[in-house]
């Protein structure tokens, strides 16, 4: 069966637990890869090269761009963010699943690019629920949280546009939806063709 590794962007509102659920779902299984972006800002304390970012100068990141060598790309602030293609593939070779975290507008980019990306789409299990843990962060003022939530009202109307929707109520109920949500695209017909081909030539040759 296929045993090539497959593109999954996680998308979701602030405050959905996406980052936990990615942290929970590399903790508990082996074959998957969180990408791992490029960027031109500085490092931050304790960051290091390769694990959190790649840090690039602004003149390599547009050499980059010009030589096709991102999967996305943006820039925010003064700062340019982008995914690395030779990074995610070389991992989907060696047969992880890569799972990239990005917004609405770019995961469907990468899907128009890629069509055999997984989209999932995090959300709580209300809006009460998304405030609730908004303010239970501590860390934002309302003013802040308000905002969060009238950016999840304008997320929302891209929803239908991915392949599943994960509501994240109890984590280790959705680690194991997530997990199987993407598990199931490797047995698809269309994502093993050369297993089909295979068998197709051996039962000629019996």
């Amino acid at each position: 069966m296929n045993e090539q590794g497959m593109l999954v962007v996680v998308s979701g509102f602030s405050g959905a637990g996406k980052g936990t659920l990615m942290k929970e779902l590399l903790n508990r299984y082996d074959n998957y890869a969180l990408s791992i972006s490029a960027t031109t800002r500085n490092p931050r304390a304790g960051e290091i090269d390769g694990r959190e970012y790649f840090f690039v100068t602004e003149e390599s990141f547009k050499e980059m761009i010009k030589e096709d060598a991102l999967i996305e790309y943006a820039q925010y602030v003064k700062h340019f963010y982008g995914t690395p293609k030779e990074y995610v593939l070389n991992r989907m070779k060696e047969g992880k699943d890569v799972i990239l975290e990005i917004e609405i507008q770019g995961a469907l980019k990468i899907k128009e690019r890629f069509p055999e990306t997984i989209l999932i789409f995090v959300m709580p299990p209300s809006a009460e629920e998304l405030k609730r843990r908004l303010i239970g962060r501590g860390t934002e003022s309302m003013e802040v949280i308000n905002a969060r939530l009238k950016r999840a009202s304008e997320e929302a109307n891209g929803m239908e546009a991915y392949d599943y929707i994960l509501i994240n109520d109890k984590i280790d109920t959705c680690v194991e939806e997530m997990h199987q949500m993407i598990q199931v695209q490797h047995c698809r017909a269309s994502n093993n063709t050369a297993f089909l081909s295979q068998i197709r030539e051996e039962l000629k040759n019996i």
